[in-house]
């Protein structure tokens, strides 16, 4: 119960800021495989199976809403007024998870650098959504309390792919959220919730709802990329990891008060190894629970 409550907040904390997904971090903890196959065995699995995969996510649910919620009430303070600062961080994780990755998947990349094409087609898949997201080039920011048919459409579309995000190891669903502009909106919609201000309810029941549709639509295709793609499906995943990069770098414009990207002046060495030195800690922290459990 503790060790996957552990795993859980782990998760949490990275699905809740922009950088790596918690699908990573359950790629990194080792727990991935069995991730994906008790969502996949809760949505479609026998009785029995339906009934331990439901016990494994309710384990790792609960610390993942902990973590979530304590994250959302530090987040919604934090990130406007620090913005530099927690990108220099999410920097320092998604470069430094990318070594990770490649060495943990070394058998299925070596010889196979036919599909570094498809390392391209994930740079290009982020940058381009960060590119020619509502607000990242402009000077307003995206207000979710007032919803119409196309913000509608736009928030629960933008749900499915966060939700998938979050289920592949690699880029954030948050960075997909930041590239979006609805990153700050949703934050601060369920902080408002939190506060019982209900003026966000609606977009957050879009949001859900594309959520569910979204995890339902992915796992499944998830599993069987890896299974029967998995050198294409990483190559992808490295790809978006590294277009990730230029979203964490635009993130400042898609804030209320819009600030200019990233640069050399503003980026923060120390919080970008700090990055690097949390992941390491997870690597050790992934070893010894794989001890333990041996």
């Amino acid at each position: 119960m503790i060790l996957n409550f552990v795993r859980g907040f782990c998760m949490s904390v990275a699905d809740s800021v922009p950088g790596v997904s918690g699908g990573t971090i359950a790629f990194l903890l080792g727990f991935y495989d069995k991730f994906i196959g008790s969502v996949d065995s809760l949505l479609t699995g026998s009785r029995e199976e339906k009934k331990d995969g439901f016990k494994f996510l309710l384990k790792l649910g609960l610390g993942w809403i902990v973590g979530f919620l304590i994250c959302v009430a530090i987040l919604s303070s934090l990130f406007e007024s620090h913005i530099y600062l927690i990108s220099s961080l999410f920097l320092g994780l998604i470069v430094f998870a990318i070594p990770i990755i490649v060495m943990s998947e070394r058998e299925c990349l070596e010889r196979k650098y036919v599909n570094l094409i498809y390392t391209v087609i994930g740079i290009l898949i982020v940058t381009a959504i960060t590119y020619f997201n509502p607000i990242s080039n402009g000077s307003s920011t995206m207000d979710i309390t007032r919803l119409d048919l196309g913000m509608s459409l736009y928030v629960f579309i933008a749900a499915i792919i966060t939700i998938s995000a979050m289920v592949l190891p690699g880029i954030s669903g948050s960075t997909l959220l930041l590239a979006m502009g609805l990153y700050m909106p949703m934050i601060m919609g369920i902080k408002s919730l939190m506060d019982l201000d209900t003026s966000y309810l609606p977009a957050i029941l879009i949001f859900a709802a594309g959520l569910i549709i979204g995890i339902m639509l992915v796992v499944k295709v998830v599993k069987y990329c890896l299974n029967c793609y998995r050198s294409q499906t990483v190559y992808l995943i490295i790809g978006l990891l590294i277009g990730s990069i230029y979203s964490i770098m635009m993130g400042p414009t898609t804030l209320e008060t819009p600030q200019p990207a990233m640069s050399l002046g503003t980026f923060n060495i120390i919080l970008f190894f700090l990055g690097g030195i949390i992941l390491w800690l997870l690597e050790a922290m992934k070893k010894r629970m794989t001890a333990d459990i041996n």
